[in-house]
Formats: C-alpha cells, structure tokens, sequence
C-alpha cells in the first residue's frame, strides 16, 4: 500500500519541483521511502511520484518509481497484486527474468508481453500509473472493485493525479471551484458518488477503469475494462444450494488466502460479526500459527461489540488484542477528520474505524477488514423494508396508490404536527415520488426533496443515486438489482473510503478479501434466494460461517461499527456545533441556508432524532470547507 502522484502537463509548465511538494503530502500513506520521475519530451512534462510503505520485496529493489529493463517502461503502484507469484512464472517460461521479489516488476512485465489487457490477469487492489515512452501513452488504472483511490483533473491542458485528493490540491494551477452537484450528492447520501468530487473538473477514476492519455494525439479518454453490472446481467446460474456452497466456500478459502501474502506481519479487523468472523476462521483453519485479531471496544454498554468479538477468538483460537479506547482519545480524532477525508465525508464511523487502524499499527503492517459482504450476500436491515415496498406497491392498483397519495398529502397538512413524525413523512415522500425516483433512491436520502431544495437554494438537486449506472435487464429481481447498486455505489464511495483513509493515515495497509473480483462474478449470477431467502439475510454466506462457527455463538442482531455520536456530541463536543454551525461561518460560502441549518442543530440539541444525520453533515461540509478552502 502507498501513495502515488504525479502529471502530464502539455504546456510544460510543471517540473520536478512540484512533483516533489505533491509527493510530500502523501507521506502517510508512505512512510518507508519515496522517489519520483520527471521527463521532457517534445510533447509535455511528465510527473510521476510515489510512497512506499514496504510490503512486499521490503528491499531497495521494490522501491518505486520502477523501470523496465530497456527504460521504455515505468510505473508506479499503490496496492497489491496478490497473485503476482503466479504470473511471474508464466513471464519466466516466456523468457523473461526478474530482478526483484516485487509484484510491480511482474506489472512491467506483464505489460511488456500482453499490453494494457494485462490488468485482466491481475488479482488485486490496485491502482497504478504506467508511462510507455516507446508507445508514447500513459495509463493511469484503478482496480474492480475500487478497493484503491485514484482521482484526476484535466483542464487546460493539464491532466494531474493521485491517490488522494490533498495531493493534487498541493499543484500549482488547480483551480479549487465548487463542483454544484457533488454538494448535493453529498447532502442528499453522505458521500460524493464516483466520478464525481467536490471540484469541477476532478473526477474519481471509476473502479474497473482506466485512463488512456495519449501524448502524439493529445487526447484523454476515459475506458471501461471490467463491470459488475455484466455479471449482474448474464442469465443468472442453475445451480443447486449444495454446489453453489461449495463452489463460494472454495472461493473464499483462496481469496482469504491471498491476502495473506506479504513480507511484513498480518492481521485482521474482528468485529464478531459474521463477516468478519468468517474471514478469521477459514484464515486460522489453513494457518499453521494463530492469526493476530485486533477489535476496539467502548465502555458504553450500547456500542460495545469486543466482548462478541472476543468469543470469537476465544473459539477459533486467534492471537486475540483488545482496547477499551475512552471517549477522549476518540474525541481526539473528531477534529481530524476532514485532514484525513479530503472531501466532505459524512459516515461517522470513520472515528472508530481510525481508532481500531491505531490500535493495530502498533502490532501489524498489514490487516485485512471484511467490508463488502452486506453488498454482495444482502446483510443490510433496509433490504427488508425496501422488499416490502416494492412487493405491495407491484400488487395494488394504481388508483388505490393514487388515494393513498391524496390522504397522506391531506393528512400531512391538516395535522402539521405529522411532519416531525419521520414514518409518516417518509410515506408521504414515497407515494409522491417513487414513480419518478425510484423507492431504492428515495431510502437512501439523508434530505427529503422539499428538505434540499430548501437548505441548498438554487442547486441542482436532480443528480440521484442511481445515474450512469446503466441498464439493468430482467435477469435481475429486486434483491439482486439493491445489491448490484449498493456495490456500485454505498460500497465504493462510502465505505471503502472510509477504510482506506483511516487505515494509511497510520500507515496500515489495510486488504479487503471479500472483495476479490472472483467473489463478486460468481455471486452476481446467483438466483437472489441464495442471498436473502424468505427474509433471511447473507443466507449463503452464513451457512458457510456456520461450518467454521457455532450458530449460538453468531445469532444477535446486525450492529453498525459506529460510536455514541449524540451523547458526544450534546456534551463534550458540542462547542463544535456552534463554533462550525453559526451565521458567520456559514456565510464564508452562502451555499447552505443558515437559517435551516441552525435550526438543525437546534432541533438536534433539543432531542430530535431525525436531526442527528443531518446536523453531522453539516458539521462535516462546515469543517472540511474551514479546512481546505
């Protein structure tokens, strides 16, 4: 894991001493060593610049920028490719040698032999900058499922990139303007949906994509090597429980595997929850030594999950560490947060996730996290609300949804006192709308649309959830199609996020098993009863925990990896709410109405629970903008 950076600049303005400032700023994610590249052709100036936190190869021989033995080649990476061992002998039987244990050298060389397509080949989370001088082309790749961060700006002839946004910020010539619809993106969800960001003219690198610069042409294209909504759409597969078990199980026990390749040591994140404690026990039953687990607890009984976690490991016999953080080390992080999250970023769960990265740091280079498995088997508690909705909305007439319509409007505005209620208004906000939004876009929003017009004037508030995402055909029933967007969506631009600014702003390289590419394809063209089967949630993926795992030990209710965000936040960190969320500071920018957004907090301080999200979005837009603008 590291940090990569770098430009091509067509009017030749950059040098090598910005490439060295933007490099910098990455130091967190690669504190080990850092180097960059600079050419002048004829055409640009090109940049390249990256930080190592050694992983594998821990040597000088892997330290990167990396060339190719006739210099035609270079590259820099952030991530792993897990199965590089593999391709590396294939590469040796067709008469290449190595001069490294690095898998950026088999990426060179895998290049060399197969071109662009190589990426095909790779197992992994990566994200990777190649310049071909021979070819004159650059390619700047991210991985499948988007495990690794790339953004990019193009403008004025002036493309600029790196694993975060801070980096490019440090460039001289980016232009900081506000990108309209990224706000309401990140009102409407709590995160800014790829490709978009918070500025005009940067955008995320889409998982599964690349960009092609194209020095003689001068040309930049945006291309498209892998999506899961292919898999999504292929005729989903006829195949008994028992196989289908069996064939995921295998899956799982080579992915987990692999994520166990490295030269520094390894753990995991243990939550206790099924996801998690699936990944520890197919690792502990393959490893001939006891696997390092790492849970974080809190001393409010509410939100404290390590005595779960600690059953866990206590059965499967795991090198088990646990710390009891108090609420001031997590207050400590409060004000960090928009350093660490370069873009306005609403999941508060970024704080206990940085506190159980810390924790881990201090014993283990590397820890694998189990995100993905609510996405891919259906683990979320809204899928059941959502399957109801749709199912009584496909069956009744369209006249009685039409009177329903009426009386919840009537309703609505004969009792005023109905709009506080959250249920009633949310039906409202249904009926009204469901047609033109979508029920799954509808549930997702943090603001109602009367809400956002109002605390965003003068915004565009058609951008939805869904957009760009692409046609989804009728091999796909409900289930099937939530999961396919919340992959696409929730899991890349919120959660994987998260994991991966909290983990390398300690320098952890943190690895996602469940989401190897080959999970997803095959669990993508199962029938959805093998997923969520009469209301029954992850159903395949808790057969399969339940071999490695007593059902009694599993059994209680799904729990989110948060913290005691209103007892904190109406104690001791309330000066936060008044010192971020006033008039003055709100008109710096003029693009939140003041008004609402006081009346939010005040609300919230009184005791309103529908508030709680909405203020901290607030909170978070207001300290991220006092920040970086």
């Amino acid at each position: 894991m590291c940090g990569i950076t770098g430009f091509c600049d067509f009017n030749k303005k950059l040098n090598r001493e910005h490439l060295h400032k933007a490099n910098e700023v990455l130091h967190h994610r690669g504190p080990d060593s850092g180097n960059v590249a600079f050419f002048e052709t004829d055409k640009a100036n090109i940049g390249l610049g990256h930080r190592r936190l050694s992983i594998l190869d821990v040597s000088s021989a892997g330290n990167q920028p990396m060339y190719s033995d006739d210099e035609n080649v270079v590259v820099i990476l952030n991530g792993e490719v897990y199965n590089f061992k593999e391709i590396r002998q294939e590469l040796i039987t067709l008469g290449y040698s190595f001069h490294s244990d690095s898998d950026t050298e088999v990426i060179i060389k895998a290049y060399q032999q197969f071109g662009i397509n190589s990426v095909n080949k790779f197992i992994g989370m990566f994200a990777y900058a190649l310049y071909d001088k021979k070819e004159q082309v650059i390619y700047i790749l991210r991985d499948r499922p988007g495990v690794k961060p790339l953004y990019y700006y193009y403008k004025n002839d002036c493309l600029l990139f790196a694993s975060e946004l801070k980096s490019i910020y440090a460039y001289p010539g980016f232009d900081k303007i506000i990108n309209d619809k990224a706000v309401t993106l990140f009102f409407n969800y709590g995160y800014i949906r790829a490709p978009h960001t918070i500025f005009k003219d940067t955008y995320k690198v889409q998982p599964g994509h690349y960009i092609k610069i194209d020095l003689a042409r001068k040309k930049v294209e945006d291309l498209k090597y892998w999506d899961v909504l292919d898999y999504y759409n292929k005729p989903k597969l006829k195949i008994s429980e028992e196989d289908a078990l069996n064939e995921m199980e295998s899956l799982f026990t080579s992915a987990f595997q692999y994520r166990m390749v490295s030269d520094v040591p390894v753990g995991v994140f243990l939550s206790g929850g099924y996801d998690s404690s699936l990944v520890t026990a197919i690792l502990q039953k393959n490893s001939t030594q006891k696997i390092k687990t790492f849970t974080i607890g809190f001393h409010e009984e509410k939100w404290n999950e390590a005595k779960d976690a600690k059953k866990i490991a206590a059965y499967l016999g795991t090198d088990h560490h646990e710390y009891y953080c108090s609420t001031k080390e997590a207050q400590e992080i409060f004000p960090e947060l928009a350093d660490i999250y370069d873009e306005p970023f609403g999941d508060s769960s970024g704080i206990p996730t940085t506190l159980v990265s810390r924790f881990a740091r201090k014993h283990v280079t590397v820890s694998l996290s189990a995100d993905g498995g609510d996405e891919i088997f259906a683990g979320y508690p809204r899928y059941d609300y959502i399957y109801k909705i749709t199912n009584l909305f496909n069956k009744v007439p369209n006249f009685v949804l039409n009177s329903g319509k009426f009386v919840a409007n009537t309703s609505l505005a004969v009792f005023p006192r109905l709009k506080k209620v959250h249920k009633a208004r949310r039906i409202a906000e249904i009926l009204n709308t469901y047609k033109t939004h979508g029920i799954t876009d509808i549930y997702s929003r943090l603001f109602n649309y009367k809400e956002i017009t109002e605390l965003l004037p003068g915004f565009d508030s058609t951008i939805g959830l869904l957009d760009d995402i692409g046609p989804v055909n009728d091999e796909n029933d409900f289930i099937n199609k939530e999961l396919l967007f919340d992959y696409r969506t929730y899991m890349v631009d919120d959660i994987l996020t998260k994991v991966d600014r909290a983990t390398m702003s300690v320098g952890l390289e943190g690895r996602e098993p469940l989401l190897d590419h080959r999970i997803i394809e095959l669990a993508a063209q199962l029938p959805s009863e093998l997923k969520y089967n009469k209301g029954q949630k992850k159903y395949l993926l808790k057969k399969i925990t339940h071999k490695y795992v007593p059902k009694e030990l599993m059994d209680r209710p799904k729990a989110g990896f948060t913290f005691p965000m209103k007892e904190w936040l109406t104690t001791d960190l309330k000066k936060y709410l008044f010192e971020y969320i006033n008039e003055e500071q709100l008109a710096k920018h003029n693009y939140i109405n003041a008004k609402m957004a006081i009346s939010i907090r005040d609300e919230f301080l009184a005791g309103a629970e529908k508030r709680e999200t909405q203020m901290w979005l607030i909170l978070m837009f207001q300290m991220w903008w006092n920040r970086w603008m």
